[in-house]
């Protein structure tokens, strides 16, 4: 299970996903009133849809590293967290645009290192897919 290279990438994911939680993704500020602003971070926290897709993408991604006797489904669920993974990510440059003026921070990183796991991941299902499919023509 571990020495599989899709489930390291499913790790990196599940972890890239919890570290959403704790850095931000963008900083800046938002009004309250019309002279009056306040700093602000966003977060996988700050917004509720945010929060609900980001939880179901760590789910999707734990349950993922454990179906791997059943690779269609493990390839089902991966496509699925990919394109999660893509609707955080716009979720993130929406809230981002709310604010008044807003800097993307470092760990704005972090959501395209989901996809681009999910992305490797799903080659690496799929290859496992095909090897196993070939050999099965051999026998």
């Amino acid at each position: 299970m571990i020495q599989r290279k899709q489930t390291l990438w499913l790790l990196l994911a599940t972890v890239a996903a919890v570290l959403t939680f704790m850095f931000p993704f963008a900083t800046g500020e938002e009004l309250i009133k019309e002279n009056m602003k306040q700093n602000t971070e966003i977060t996988a926290g700050s917004n509720f849809f945010t929060l609900i897709l980001s939880i179901v993408t760590i789910g999707i991604s734990a349950i993922s590293i454990f179906m791997f006797k059943d690779r269609k489904l493990q390839l089902r669920l991966c496509l699925f967290g990919l394109l999660i993974a893509i609707s955080i990510l716009v979720l993130y440059v929406l809230e981002m645009n709310k604010l008044v003026t807003s800097t993307p921070a470092l760990w704005a990183i972090l959501p395209v290192v989901i996809i681009v796991c999910y992305f490797f991941a799903f080659r690496g299902i799929r290859s496992d897919e095909k090897l196993v499919k070939s050999l099965d023509k051999l026998r």
